[in-house]
């Protein structure tokens, strides 16, 4: 089981203010080509404004979204983890949550943002640990450390 805290310890973490406008935000998702951005009142975490919201809130809806402040129409039922948690951990919050994107926190304060992506990707490399350890030991060819018997 692998932590999370490499994953969001140096992570550049993409966030919008609560008064920011859904094409302010939407615009900056495009920018730095995520899926999804927590959305802070001050420092404090009030919500996730993602692309399924923007399809479903905003697009389907038919609202402005020059006009329309990013926190009408964020998701609020935040599903979080902690930075000590493990990745196996935080996989099954989210399939349970059926979210595809995670608040890492750290004290209570936003620490960084997973995607289900990552996570699934840090799985992957797990289990080809495994495999090649698994390899190793199935074709591990004993020495043989006695003495030779030849000429005897």
């Amino acid at each position: 089981m692998k932590p999370i805290r490499p994953l969001v310890e140096n992570q550049d973490v993409v966030v919008v203010d609560v008064a920011a406008s859904v094409a302010q935000a939407a615009r900056l998702m495009s920018e730095r080509q995520v899926g999804a951005v927590p959305v802070l009142d001050g420092e404090r975490v009030v919500g996730i404004f993602t692309e399924r919201d923007v399809l479903s809130r905003v697009v389907a809806a038919g609202v402005e979204p020059a006009r329309t402040p990013v926190s009408s129409v964020m998701s609020t039922n935040l599903v979080v983890a902690d930075i000590a948690d493990n990745h196996e951990i935080c996989l099954r919050r989210m399939q349970q949550a059926h979210v595809r994107h995670l608040l890492v926190l750290k004290e209570g304060r936003l620490a960084g943002i997973l995607s289900m992506r990552d996570l699934l990707a840090l799985e992957i490399d797990e289990r080809d640990e495994a495999i090649h350890l698994l390899n190793a030991y199935v074709h591990y060819i004993p020495v043989d450390l006695s003495p030779s018997r030849s000429g005897s």
